[in-house]
């Protein structure tokens, strides 16, 4: 295991391969100073997109280490339940269906199922965007909004989930698996995810910057919501609980107010 605050180096000659698990906005960083060599392959276990660059995290290792073997791991778990031996099912993305496999055979045990996908993109997408629809259904629950509202946030968020998914390339079966609509529904209901506990928090009357300074960990929608929604009108995907997200946390709207706003758009078909 490496660490920023070890000064040791440790040698990545004889890995098998490397798990780089820290915060999205850390990995160019991180994989800058380990510098791993080009032929072992690399799991991203980050959920974001780079706020500096709008680059995915597999984008960000091509980038740093051309040539390498990019995996991402994703989908529905929490490290405590992991860590209790809790069942838990995941997606391990790869360039190949042979490569997935080979590795999600490897990393599962009896209580950890890994998945095996060749839609990097998808489980990427899936991945850094629920962190941010969590942030709104933890709002919308700050502000006692009720449990119908949080599975309307949840489902119409899975709606620009999938038209964002499926203008960037997507598989649209990617969307509606583990690494999509399952971490999707984990992280929109429950006090252990760090984004809803943070758009909790602001929906009690906390302001963005004390709630992220109270949050036990890396709140990863919080450094998603701007990039998201730039990407968004790059693409020209309608997102409007993105950009209600991003306004209140990047820009200091009132909850509020973009609650207002998402209530007063034009009745339409639900599907289009």
């Amino acid at each position: 295991m490496w660490s920023r605050q070890k000064s040791d180096v440790v040698s990545f000659a004889s890995l098998d391969a490397i798990i780089v698990a820290v915060p999205a906005q850390a990995v160019r960083h991180v994989l800058t100073l380990i510098k791993p060599p080009k032929g072992i392959p690399l799991i991203i276990g980050a959920k974001g997109i780079e706020q500096q660059t709008a680059k995915f995290m597999n984008e960000v290792v091509a980038d740093v280490v051309p040539g390498a073997l990019t995996f991402v791991l994703s989908g529905p778990s929490f490290a405590s339940d992991v860590i209790k031996g809790l069942p838990t099912a995941v997606t391990l993305a790869a360039p190949t269906l042979a490569e997935a496999g080979e590795w999600a055979q490897a990393l599962s045990l009896p209580t950890f199922r890994v998945y095996g996908s060749d839609d990097v993109l998808g489980v990427e997408i899936g991945g850094a965007l629920k962190n941010v629809l969590a942030i709104a259904c933890g709002i919308s629950d700050g502000k006692g909004l009720g449990d119908s509202a949080r599975a309307a946030l949840t489902t119409r968020g899975f709606a620009e989930l999938m038209r964002f998914g499926k203008k960037l390339g997507a598989k649209p079966e990617t969307l509606t698996g583990l690494a999509g609509l399952g971490d999707l529904l984990l992280t929109c209901s429950s006090h252990q995810s760090r984004n809803y506990s943070f758009g909790l928090a602001i929906g009690q009357g906390t302001s963005v910057s004390a709630a992220l300074a109270a949050s036990l960990g890396v709140v990863e929608g919080a450094h998603t919501a701007r990039v998201a929604q730039a990407l968004a009108i790059r693409h020209e995907v309608d997102m409007p609980i993105v950009a209600a997200v991003s306004a209140i946390v990047d820009h200091g709207a009132e909850p509020a107010q973009e609650i207002a706003r998402l209530l007063a758009r034009p009745v339409r078909e639900e599907i289009r």
